[in-house]
């Protein structure tokens, strides 16, 4: 009997094990079957961000949707494929592990993407690339003179600020010194015998505020800069006609950057459109907002505005912020896809914004000096190969925008 029960007993941990062993192979083997080849990666992360998977999801940890990393551990790549295709479709069938990634994450609508099977695959081949091999966190670097935190020339703000109330406070000192020196060497006259009558007015003579006040001296030196304020106030006046710098107009519909493209992290071309493919950015229209919003914050008051303007039809009038003159030629497209300016260049902090305003002066100056001061990035571009050869054969300086013509008249005023 006892001989049985350990046969039983070996018999039940031999079929663990092996069910283990078994169940571990098939997780590897669903690993191994997502590409490392540096091309389809590549692949994975051009579809990655042109589908905007990053709007609803991370790879490390949850957003909108789940963390995408170890994806292919946790499915059948089957059930990836369909579920990426059409995951209403998937739900409605009553399978158990949509339905219960569906109610998870509060019933949220996935969208249906008409991909083949070989480019969701690629997609997963960067997921696990970035999974295996996560970006390395950035670190302000400090080796050549610009602190963290700092500016770049070298000297912390902090540090700084500091240096100058130490100044404020020496200066304090000298004076001080200066007026006991003073007082010694003006008791020292009193008392020391000689003196004519002319030498003891001087010694004895006292301060007389309002004297000195009304000294012609004193009075030209505040009327001079009376006069230079006024004059800079007006000279700074006329400078600033028609630039808006500050302007923070309130919006039809109270909508957050800070919440979207700060918390959430979406990317500013999911709602703008244009800014990669066309003069203008665009503003988004009411579908792209119900694309999100059909599922989420529903009861919400703002988001209740949006559904009266689907029901209407008519486009919510928002109050546009940053203008140009008509006489002004500005493209987006030109400055983010082929130049890689960021958003925050120009808008600022705009993740940071509950209300946008208007960062930047936009004024010709200041696009001068940016052309003036932006190197060109010709790396990998057959385009720029001979202007960046002539340019280094004159110039021992990188090449700007102000090279290649970024300061002629009919750029910009067309």
């Amino acid at each position: 009997m006892v001989a049985k029960t350990t046969i039983v007993r070996y018999a039940t941990a031999f079929f663990l094990v092996c069910c283990f062993v078994f169940s571990g192979k098939q997780v590897f083997a669903q690993r191994d079957a997502v590409p490392t080849d540096p091309e389809i990666i590549s692949q994975g992360e051009q579809l990655f961000n042109e589908y905007q998977c990053n709007t609803c999801h991370k790879v490390d940890s949850k957003l909108v949707g789940p963390a995408l990393a170890g994806v292919y551990d946790r499915r059948d790549l089957e059930w990836i494929y369909s579920w990426v295709k059409n995951s209403q479709a998937l739900i409605a069938s009553g399978d158990p592990q949509a339905t219960a990634l569906y109610n998870e994450f509060n019933q949220l609508v996935m969208a249906p993407y008409d991909l083949e099977d070989e480019q969701i695959l690629s997609i997963l081949a960067y997921v696990r690339d970035v999974e295996e091999n996560p970006p390395m966190p950035e670190v302000a670097a400090t080796g050549d003179g610009a602190a963290a935190g700092g500016d770049g020339s070298g000297i912390p703000s902090s540090y700084l600020n500091i240096i100058v109330a130490a100044l404020v406070v020496v200066l304090i000192l000298i004076l001080v010194v200066l007026v006991i020196i003073i007082g010694v060497l003006k008791k020292y006259l009193q008392d020391k015998e000689g003196l004519d009558e002319a030498d003891k007015d001087v010694v004895n003579e006292k301060f007389s505020f309002s004297a000195f006040v009304k000294s012609p001296t004193v009075i030209g030196i505040i009327t001079f800069l009376v006069i230079a304020l006024a004059a800079k106030n007006v000279i700074d006046g006329l400078y600033t006609i028609g630039v808006q710098q500050g302007y923070q107009p309130e919006q039809p519909i109270a909508f957050s950057h800070k919440i979207h493209a700060g918390e959430y992290e979406i990317a500013c071309q999911y709602c703008h459109t244009g800014v990669e493919i066309g003069k203008s950015a665009n503003i988004p229209s009411v579908n792209i907002c119900m694309n999100c919003h059909s599922s989420i914050k529903t009861d919400s008051p703002e988001i209740q505005k949006l559904y009266a303007a689907q029901e209407s039809g008519k486009p919510i009038e928002w109050v546009r912020i940053h203008n140009l003159p008509d006489l002004a030629y500005f493209n987006h497209s030109q400055h983010v896809k082929v130049g890689g300016i960021e958003c925050q260049t120009c808008h600022g902090e705009i993740q940071e914004m509950e209300v946008v305003k208007q960062h930047a002066p936009l004024t010709m100056g200041w696009c001068i000096d940016c052309h003036r001061n932006t190197s060109l990035n010709t790396q990998g571009n057959g385009y720029y190969d001979k202007l960046v050869e002539l340019h280094n054969k004159t110039s021992g300086t990188p090449m700007n925008v102000e090279d290649i013509g970024g300061l002629e008249c009919a750029k910009c005023h067309y």
